[in-house]
């Protein structure tokens, strides 16, 4: 089995994208800072959104869906789940929900990792939570022709719970020995821990609730505003991409981390983008319209009227839909579609 050796992350020098990447999050962290002690009605609505978005992204990338208002009652529990899309799809809302409440009295060591896996499936009839992989699991990948292919095995299941047990101890020693940006930690974690696939099923989704995770832990929230899951979901391709250069010669410990760190820091920078973006704009002393125009002037190509909502959190639904019909009647954007397939888009 090869060796996991965080502490080795501090002999590379890295390139002038990451460590700018990295320079800009610090800032950006001080800055969130300052905002979270205002606007709290503004910044619960936020994180109402984020949770909504996040759930339903982070299942979506892996094909566990349902409708929308589906995934809105049962983020706000106020059903229940129906099949095993939304057995899994509950069970994310719960792990996320315990992230957000508890991340500072989550440690990283196994049994904690076991255990975000059970309340993962906690509602699933599978009897899989809270177990590492016993059989062999493969990564696989569906090409344009719909042909499977097989992109990477990872550790036999006799490896895993070792492997698991020194990844965990490896990052907590690179934390405690502070050499290390956790920025630059985190992606390569979650990088190894994608490539053991230690679970039979929800590796994705653990590693992006374990990115959630760490990233809390070492002071960056800004995914209890902004979802990151969203801007996976939303760049799926490229993290794929990113993920498929950096496991080539894993097995070997001979691979190069740069690619997934950098798409892992560039989301988070975004996020942050996002929220100064929106507290901006709530800070201003503009009418409900000219918050309406801000956020479709940052729009590109087609979106909703829930696209401006979660960006306006601070405006109500009718006073974003009446900004709409005056921006409308303006010739600002334009509308196409009726009922729910309805969208708009900039005429400038």
């Amino acid at each position: 089995m090869r060796d996991f050796d965080y502490g080795k992350l501090r002999e590379i020098k890295w390139d002038s994208e990451i460590l700018g990447l990295v320079a800009q999050i610090h800032e950006y962290k001080g800055k969130q800072a300052l905002y979270l002690k205002q606007k709290p009605a503004t910044l619960e609505k936020l994180v109402e959104v984020a949770k909504i978005q996040s759930t339903e992204s982070s299942n979506k990338i892996e094909g566990i869906i349902t409708t929308a208002s589906r995934i809105k009652q049962l983020c706000e529990q106020k059903t229940t789940p129906r099949n095993r899309d939304e057995e899994e799809i509950s069970g994310y809302r719960d792990a996320l929900a315990l992230i957000h409440e508890s991340y500072e009295y989550i440690p990283i060591k196994v049994s904690y990792i076991l255990q975000l896996h059970q309340v993962l499936y906690r509602y699933s009839q599978r009897g899989i939570g809270g177990r590492f992989k016993i059989a062999q699991n493969f990564v696989k990948e569906t090409k344009a022709d719909g042909e499977e292919i097989v992109r990477f095995v990872p550790l036999d299941p006799f490896e895993t719970p070792a492997a698991v047990e020194k990844i965990c101890e490896s990052f907590n020693r690179a934390v405690d020995a502070c050499e290390v940006d956790q920025l630059i930690l985190i992606p390569a974690f979650i990088m190894d821990f994608l490539c053991i696939h230690p679970f039979s099923d929800g590796n994705g989704r653990m590693s992006r609730l374990l990115t959630t995770l760490l990233l809390y832990r070492a002071g960056y929230v800004v995914g209890k505003y902004i979802s990151l899951e969203s801007k996976i979901e939303n760049t799926k391709d490229s993290y794929y991409d990113a993920l498929a250069k950096s496991d080539a010669n894993w097995y070997t410990g001979e691979n190069d981390s740069t690619p997934f760190i950098k798409y892992t820091l560039g989301t988070v920078l975004a996020a942050y983008r996002d929220f100064e973006e929106r507290m901006t704009a709530v800070e201003g002393k503009y009418s409900s319209t000219d918050l309406v125009k801000i956020a479709v002037g940052n729009m590109i190509g087609k979106f909703t009227k829930n696209d401006i909502m979660e960006r306006v959190p601070s405006i109500g639904k009718t006073s974003v839909e009446n900004a709409l019909r005056v921006l409308l009647e303006e010739g600002v954007i334009g509308r196409e579609g009726k009922g729910k397939a309805t969208f708009y888009f900039r005429k400038n």
